[in-house]
């Protein structure tokens, strides 16, 4: 008589993997708001190090200054990331009919806005300052608009493009491209002396921990039928 086989122990869900994934995220990102907000002594020792490093380079690599300010204030720009996200929210409710889908895209863009600029706000964090800048910004520093608007459109498209199927090499090109432009732009940020390099990280976590509850939301509400 043969032993039947040992049946494996279901496998978690997609939606219980995105919401343990959410709340690693949002335990990260609490700490760090924590951190910056009590002026924890290692971390801000640490932005400063980093600030004066990048900012001597800065000012000695005019050349590459230039560039850094050219994508971060037009390539990178939350703008042009939000208008990128709202072209592709109206092609997929134009040409393919995903509406509600569309909708769920333009929303959780603009919620992304609206959480970073309360919280910069209520943390009210200083930018560097420096005698000799080399760019300028607006608003606190914590977190980075620029990096968390980076971080959730390029997520989010990202996440369309692999719902989609869309064929390999696309994929990558699309996969390299979000990379290169969500570091980047983190990179600009603190070369260019607008940011510390915490306030990177929060828009980073921030941003990845909003792609994160909006794609488990989306799995749960978005009908079975719709394909962006």
């Amino acid at each position: 008589m043969t032993t039947p086989p040992v049946a494996s122990p279901p496998r978690p869900s997609r939606h219980r993997t995105a919401v343990r994934c959410a709340g690693v995220l949002a335990v990260c990102s609490v700490l760090l708001l924590v951190l910056v907000g009590a002026e924890w002594r290692p971390l801000m020792s640490l932005d400063g190090d980093v600030a004066r490093t990048t900012h001597r380079w800065a000012v000695d690599e005019r050349g590459v200054t230039g560039t850094f300010r050219v994508l971060t204030d037009w390539v990178w720009d939350p703008w042009t990331m939000r208008a990128l996200c709202a072209a592709v929210a109206v092609w997929l409710g134009w040409r393919h009919g995903a509406w509600r889908t569309a909708v769920w895209l333009a929303l959780t863009c603009a919620l992304g806005s609206v959480v970073q600029q309360v919280l910069k706000a209520v943390v009210d964090r200083p930018r560097p300052v420096w005698p000799d800048p080399v760019d300028t910004a607006h608003y606190a520093a914590f977190p980075s608009g620029h990096a968390m608007t980076a971080t959730v459109v390029c997520g989010l498209l990202l996440w369309l493009l692999r719902r989609h199927g869309v064929a390999r090499l696309l994929w990558r090109t699309a996969l390299l491209l979000a990379a290169v432009s969500v570091l980047g732009v983190g990179v600009t940020r603190v070369w260019l002396g607008v940011h510390w390099t915490s306030d990177v990280l929060g828009g980073w976590l921030l941003g990845a921990l909003t792609v994160t509850l909006a794609v488990a939301v989306h799995r749960r509400w978005a009908s079975p039928g719709i394909t962006p």
